[in-house]
């Protein structure tokens, strides 16, 4: 028995700022001077990457920005401490995940809500409890008997975890509907100290939330496109478990991510998605469409070179690069999403992947059918 993804919503907040004026405010930030605001407008330019979104009006023109949380960037005054991020979080998360929850059930008829069956929330960069997980079952009108998993702190690849148990869930209980919602607030977590990993993590990292519906493919609620969930393969290479971190400090959330990501990417990826294609019983040249993270230019540059694919094949990935930035576990749903909802009756075979700390590489083959109840 199979599942599917039969309905994905996102959502972002309401505070969208070019890549431009998010440069300027680190120039500020950081009091970088001539040389090094050089240096740092070339990873802006090279980025991929147009606009981002906030919860934060903190990183919009200066001329009318107005300071919410990073109110002074002076050594002698006092920086947001973890209290204070984690206050913000609590107060926006669960609104902007309950819209993406509600975009993605919008098709269907009310009486959704009350099917859902299985709720899968998932964040890396905010928690608490009674947490968003309980926040949503009463925002959405859910039942409270409703079973909840919450999946914390994975980083860019929890969503392929959700989809994942998701897909367990609904081969095990075919009247299940297991709703999956992500939500990430990375830009809560803006770090001061002049490093280039601070340099390069605020220069992609973005605020959104996505959700999915996934139910058995024999027991479709609604109508329209799916993408069938087929294979699931995952593998972390220990020799880089020390190039991509996520750490909790005093002052929020601290990313450790190096220039050698991509290149670990490039080395590692073919040998991996090679596994993932014979436990799919399937070879690359069945593939034909891709859905990358969109975690930074240079993660899909070395996707495609090392697999061989033409960056038109992972089009999809690009445009939520540059609309919206890096958003972590959401971006994937976001790049899912498009090809979801795409205008056109061609099937599609797809391979999905996303990368985090470990260095864990989770990857997926699904398969896209247009108005066809299976």
């Amino acid at each position: 028995m199979s599942s599917c993804i039969s309905a994905i919503g996102t959502a972002n907040p309401e505070y969208r700022t070019s890549q431009k004026d998010i440069y300027q405010f680190m120039v500020e930030a950081f009091d970088l001077d001539q040389n090094n605001a050089s240096r740092l407008k070339l990873i802006y330019d090279n980025s991929g990457i147009e606009h981002r979104f906030s919860v934060l009006p903190d990183f919009g023109k200066k001329v009318n920005r107005e300071r919410k949380l990073f109110q002074s960037f002076q050594d002698d005054k006092p920086f947001p401490g973890t209290a204070s991020r984690m206050d913000q979080y609590q107060e926006k998360a669960a609104g902007i995940a309950a819209a993406a929850a509600k975009k993605c059930l919008e098709g269907f008829d009310n009486n959704i809500y009350s099917k859902i069956t299985h709720l899968i929330t998932v964040s890396c960069t905010g928690m608490y409890a009674p947490g968003i997980d309980i926040n949503l079952v009463e925002l959405l009108g859910l039942n409270h008997s409703v079973e909840r998993t919450c999946i914390n702190f994975m980083g860019c690849y929890g969503a392929l975890n959700a989809l994942k148990t998701a897909d367990y869930i609904c081969r095990a209980q075919e009247n299940a509907k297991v709703l999956i919602v992500c939500i990430e607030l990375c830009t809560l977590h803006f770090q001061k100290e002049n490093t280039l990993d601070n340099w390069v993590a605020n220069s992609l990292f973005s605020d959104g939330a996505a959700a999915a519906l996934v139910e058995s493919s024999c027991q479709r609620y609604g109508t329209g496109n799916i993408l069938s969930l087929d294979t699931f393969y995952s593998e972390f290479i220990p020799a880089a478990k020390n190039e991509m971190g996520w750490n909790i400090g005093d002052n929020g959330f601290e990313m450790k991510l190096t220039s050698k990501v991509s290149k670990l990417i490039l080395k590692h990826i073919p040998a991996i998605v090679s596994k993932t294609l014979e436990k799919a019983g399937m070879n690359v040249d069945d593939v034909n469409t891709y859905a990358i993270h969109p975690g930074g230019r240079k993660i899909l540059e070395a996707a495609e070179t090392a697999l061989g694919f033409s960056k038109e094949k992972n089009d999809y990935s690009y445009q939520v690069l540059r609309d919206f930035g890096n958003m972590s576990s959401a971006s994937i749903l976001f790049v899912l999403e498009k090809i979801l909802t795409e205008k056109t009756s061609e099937e599609k075979t797809i391979l999905g992947c996303a990368f985090g700390p470990g260095l864990t590489v989770e990857s997926m083959i699904l398969k896209r059918d247009s108005d066809a109840r299976l």
